[in-house]
């Protein structure tokens, strides 16, 4: 039960992520689309389609009159790695009142990408401006930004922005000069100064592929620098990243910038609705990064703050050897 749950949990691509475009009503962007037909509105009409549009209004329009887009893995066969998926743009946002510090996000996300250690993509950190002022659980992870000063330095061309917002590392280009690193303002990427301390166990059918920047079933490169990918793999076949469903209070919500509308997999909302009555806000806004990751201030929380769970012993620091 607990394993179908999460499978349908991560097809959130079929929970209101996809986009029509419809002629006879002048253009509406839409955010949902679910069709009362099984007829081909390319060549048949007479069945209806069911449409909501951008203020939430259920209308009714002939089935001839929407094309439907897929976003599923085999829409565009012209797919390249670096350049993305076409017409996406990839967004998360955090809830900093839902967060208790479970770290189930960073166990899910350390386990699919073999991390161990002080090398965990996804962090908790406690957070207190004062003594006098409440303290709060704040999860940090790569903020993938649109003008990300990471990919300008890299010399190489081993950090690249894809045109769906993804920002990822080729590790077989990187070599391990870590001018990223030294650019980031939010100090989320880390160097790879061994191998993986996890048991490497590859799957049969995993044997002999190709390492490329959004695989995550082989283990990262020593000697190079590592980061969170919004997991590309899962993206790419309409699921939702690692971190989005292991987190058991509905932490992270993921989705399209595009359409308007993100997903914890319990509940799908509106992008810029959320943002606006919840007062999102991103980190260090004034640096112009522009970073596709938002955060909702921790009011109205649904845990009181706890010290938080104790880290496992996974999870604990690991000795690395001194840059000399």
């Amino acid at each position: 039960m607990e394993d179908n749950s999460k499978k349908s949990r991560r097809k959130f691509l079929d929970k209101g992520l996809k986009i029509g475009l419809v002629g006879a009503i002048g253009g509406i962007a839409l955010s949902k689309l679910t069709a009362k037909s099984n007829r081909n509105p390319k060549t048949e009409s007479g069945g209806t389609t069911e449409l909501m549009t951008t203020d939430g209004t259920l209308i009714e329009v002939d089935s001839a009159e929407v094309m439907e887009v897929s976003h599923s893995h085999n829409h565009d066969i012209n797919y390249n790695v670096r350049e993305g998926i076409p017409n996406r743009k990839f967004v998360m946002v955090v809830d900093l009142a839902k967060c208790k510090n479970a770290l189930k996000c960073q166990s899910a996300c350390n386990k699919a990408h073999y991390i161990t250690g002080d090398n965990a993509w996804m962090k908790v950190y406690k957070m207190q401006e004062s003594e006098d002022t409440a303290p709060y659980w704040m999860p940090t992870t790569c903020q993938h930004c649109d003008k990300p000063a990471c990919v300008t330095v890299c010399p190489v061309d081993a950090t690249f922005k894809r045109k769906d917002g993804l920002v990822l590392i080729d590790n077989e280009r990187c070599i391990g000069c870590r001018f990223c690193m030294a650019a980031c303002p939010y100090s989320t990427r880390v160097f790879n100064w061994g191998d993986p301390g996890q048991e490497v166990t590859l799957n049969m059918d995993m044997t002999g592929h190709e390492p490329t920047p959004e695989y995550a079933g082989m283990p990262s490169l020593k000697g190079t620098v590592d980061k969170c990918d919004f997991c590309p793999h899962m993206v790419k076949e309409g699921e939702l990243p690692h971190c989005v469903t292991a987190c058991p209070n509905g932490v992270f919500y993921f989705g399209d910038k595009y359409e308007d509308t993100v997903t914890n997999g319990d509940e799908t909302v509106r992008l810029s609705k959320l943002l606006k009555e919840k007062s999102g806000y991103r980190l260090f806004e004034n640096l112009g990064t522009e970073p596709n990751v938002y955060y909702l201030p921790p009011v109205d929380r649904l845990v009181e703050f706890e010290d938080g769970m104790e880290y496992f012993t996974e999870f604990q620091s690991v000795e690395k050897p001194i840059d000399e």
